[in-house]
């Protein structure tokens, strides 16, 4: 069962799928220098246009002895006056691939700060194999305590902390949902930044159980049961199964008591499922148990898409995707609003 897409697409696809099979060794490891060889990348700072709205990215170090650091982007918007939600972004690659400065999530990035209009943070958090679990959530949190610590000194002043949203997409969904998860458990440390949604598009999340759409979905771009295998390997710590609280976020089903399992501030949640995702199955349980908890969750589904759908422009689905974020972002941010007038 195969996605119908552009030659354009499938041409980028295919590169890309190259350049991430010669980087596997023969024991399942990735070769991270040999990637960032291959991966294109774009320097900062610099200042593009896109829909007309000029943004600027900057490198920002937040701690140079474990290469933490985030590229801000920034919106040149009409309005003065005009404040701008922050949503802090993971980016996608199963742990192992890719950076805020890798070329398709530069673009995205750059692209969701004009369309929104808002400023984004991307983390570099570490990568697996050399850095497991649970590093990449430790340089998740971190980082949002340096953005409390430093705010305004690192930030423009028109961002308001206030309408902070934790976004990511595949594995930088997984990160997203445990950065949130922690930073609501322990609110305590912040009180400039106030979470008002995770954005978690195509998170990646897993059990030993193979789901209905891992099995269907053998031949469709970047991801199959093998694929997915080796990422959960890389990452998980050495020994652990699939089950890890990690990937299986609500492991022990219907019958677990869901609402000990996510913070009751726990905000709501915008999800992007796409019929051409083996991940799908997952990420529907993973909507059920956020509901199971109470919580509002925003499930939007595209049955063409594909994994990673939003880094190609030319989709019908990557326009959708931008439009759905606004409204998602801009109806929290007036309910985040009521509540400090309130």
């Amino acid at each position: 069962m195969e996605p119908p897409l552009p030659f354009k697409t499938r041409l980028q696809i295919s590169i890309g799928t190259f350049a991430a099979k010669v980087c596997v060794r023969s024991d399942g490891t990735i070769n991270c220098r040999l990637f960032s060889l291959l991966d294109q990348k774009v320097i900062a700072p610099t200042t593009k246009v896109f829909n007309d709205v000029p943004v600027s990215s900057s490198d920002i170090s937040v701690d140079p002895s474990r290469n933490l650091w985030f590229r801000l982007f920034v919106p040149d918007t009409k309005s003065s006056a005009e404040t701008l939600p922050l949503i802090v972004y993971f980016h996608g690659g199963g742990f192992t691939y890719f950076g805020p400065d890798s070329r398709s999530f530069d673009a995205l990035c750059c692209n969701l700060a004009a369309q929104i209009p808002a400023t984004i943070v991307s983390v570099n958090y570490r990568l697996a194999p050399e850095h497991r679990f649970p590093c990449a959530y430790d340089d998740g949190f971190d980082t949002l305590k340096y953005i409390e610590a430093q705010n305004y000194a690192v930030l423009p002043s028109k961002t308001d902390l206030s309408k902070c949203f934790i976004a990511g997409d595949s594995a930088g969904g997984n990160i997203a949902h445990h950065v949130t998860h922690r930073a609501c458990k322990d609110s305590h440390q912040f009180k400039k930044i106030k979470i008002a949604g995770l954005l978690a598009m195509q998170p990646l999340f897993g059990g030993e159980e193979r789901t209905a759409s891992e099995l269907r979905l053998t031949r469709v771009p970047f991801l199959n049961i093998e694929s997915i295998d080796r990422m959960w390997r890389n990452f998980l710590p050495e020994g652990a199964d699939r089950n890890h609280k990690a990937a299986n976020v609500f492991r022990d089903g219907p019958n677990f008591k869901a609402a000990a399992t996510v913070p009751e501030d726990f905000p709501s949640s915008l999800v992007f499922v796409a019929g051409f995702d083996p991940l799908q199955d997952w990420q529907k349980r993973y909507c059920e148990g956020l509901r199971r908890c109470g919580k509002d969750v925003w499930l939007v589904e595209y049955p063409n898409g594909i994994h990673g759908f939003y880094n190609f422009p030319e989709l019908p689905e990557s326009a959708l995707f931008v439009k759905e974020v606004r409204q998602f972002i801009q109806e929290k941010s007036k309910f985040s609003t009521k509540q400090e007038i309130s």
